[in-house]
């Protein structure tokens, strides 16, 4: 079943955040050979201002970071002095050259001063993995502040900093799904010294989770717009908070009773897979506004899957 996923995956067109997630799914599944292939072609559509895996004009500041913790592995495996230098430059865009905020939340788009919630799967972990966790932290609490939403505990999609409000204020599925997975792939490397740290970030996952759970339906899937029911079936969500889970349990910051849920996630997102492959019903790329198929639904199958069979061991 990972071999048609993953041969799917490889088909598909991909954005810089959809390589990166791609890599990312090869890295945690243990192929980190085709990883390293992945991130060698990110740093070859490097462009000059550091981001990575550029294709076209689509591209935003924050999403090309998402390749980031391949290429640290490729770049240290390999000791090609190429790849050292993409992941230094990659670094230095979002430290230094990136569009921010006053208060330095980096902005997910280069043509707007908004903030999404994308940027919390793309942005911190690779900046945590590189070292640099005290500037990790300050953009998940830069996000926290303009889009967690502490009523419903879901995230809201866009926030306008001109306007001071936001600008998509739906609690969009796999938007939490990027927060969720993202801040867990923070913890995850963490170091021993960081456990305040691990402890604030876990206890954040466990309300973003308790906040989609909220709203899980009896098949195991979620809305793709969480707390609106008119909205369509979407199941990239429930394989992202699965993975979430599975970590979590994994690395003892999340309780057992959440390991239901995400079986029932699990299972949902095998009953939408189809015999060639593709996982069914999630936000349909490009345009992300209908069901469909995406490069990151056949990744977060991959990472669910490889957070599991870790569990299982």
């Amino acid at each position: 079943m990972i071999n048609k996923v993953s041969r799917v995956l490889l088909s598909m067109q991909r954005y810089s955040w959809e390589q990166g997630v791609a890599a990312q799914a090869f890295f945690e599944s243990g192929d980190t050979a085709t990883a390293i292939l992945l991130a060698r072609d990110a740093v070859q559509r490097q462009g000059a201002d550091g981001r990575l895996a550029l294709m076209g004009d689509h591209e935003g500041s924050t999403d090309p970071a998402a390749n980031g913790e391949a290429l640290i592995f490729a770049a240290r495996n390999t000791r090609e002095p190429a790849l050292q230098a993409a992941l230094d430059n990659m670094l230095s865009y979002l430290l230094q050259r990136a569009p921010r905020a006053a208060d330095g939340t980096l902005f997910h788009v280069v043509d707007a001063r908004q903030v999404w919630i994308d940027s919390m799967f793309m942005a911190p972990p690779f900046l945590a993995a590189a070292g640099e966790i005290d500037e990790a932290l300050r953009q998940i609490e830069g996000i926290r502040r303009r889009l967690w939403n502490s009523q419903s505990r879901l995230y809201a999609h866009i926030w306008d900093e001109e306007a001071g409000a936001l600008k998509r204020a739906a609690h969009w599925g796999v938007g939490n799904g990027w927060a969720a997975a993202g801040i867990t792939r923070v913890i995850r490397a963490l170091p021993d010294t960081r456990a305040g740290d691990r402890q604030i970030l876990a206890s954040h996952v466990r309300e973003i989770l308790d906040g989609c759970l909220a709203c899980h339906r009896p098949d195991g899937l979620f809305h793709d717009v969480v707390d609106d029911a008119g909205t369509f079936v979407e199941t990239n969500l429930a394989q992202m908070l699965a993975y979430t889970i599975y970590r979590g349990v994994r690395a003892g910051w999340l309780g057992h009773e959440y390991l239901s849920h995400a079986n029932q996630m699990r299972s949902a997102a095998y009953r939408m897979m189809d015999g060639s492959g593709y996982v069914r019903g999630v936000c349909g790329a490009p345009a992300f506004e209908s069901s469909g198929t995406a490069p990151e639904g056949q990744a977060f199958f991959m990472l669910m899957e490889a957070a599991w069979q870790e569990l299982q061991k």
